[in-house]
């Protein structure tokens, strides 16, 4: 099963849209599920269920740090291969999905709109939000 599909399942189990993305990508780093599932579990739904940048953009977002990221305050390069990667993953997804909000993503928001909307929008969305991030994540990693 390709980091994709292994994406959405781990979605699809009951983990955030962070953490599936995260996990699956963090086990090439040494990050044990355990560690990635608690790393990333704030991130979803928004950023803690406030419906700001969705969790699987963010996931995304750790993993190209994970990729690229500096580990000194004077590693310009890496910082900037960084940011640049992170530009160009946004471009795309926003290309796909018009946002990177889950509130525009899901129509609703979590803690404040309907409670019946919402979860039947978590159910349909997020699994192609978690997909969308890995396939995005998948194209820019290949061009490395």
């Amino acid at each position: 099963m390709n980091k994709i599909e292994k994406a959405v399942e781990c979605f699809n189990k009951g983990f955030n849209c962070s953490q599936a993305i995260f996990s699956v990508y963090g086990e090439n780093f040494g990050i044990n599920n355990e560690m990635a599932y608690k790393i990333a579990s704030g991130f979803g739904a928004g950023m803690g269920r406030l419906c700001e940048t969705c969790g699987a953009v963010t996931g995304a977002y750790m993993v190209i740090g994970l990729i690229h990221g500096h580990t000194s305050p004077n590693i310009n390069n890496d910082k900037e291969k960084t940011y640049t990667l992170i530009q160009e993953f946004t471009r795309r997804f926003k290309e796909r999905n018009l946002s990177i909000k889950c509130e525009d993503l899901l129509g609703t928001h979590l803690l404040t709109g309907d409670k019946e909307k919402a979860v039947q929008q978590v159910k349909i969305i997020c699994p192609k939000m978690v997909r969308d991030a890995a396939e995005i994540l998948e194209q820019l990693l290949e061009n490395q």
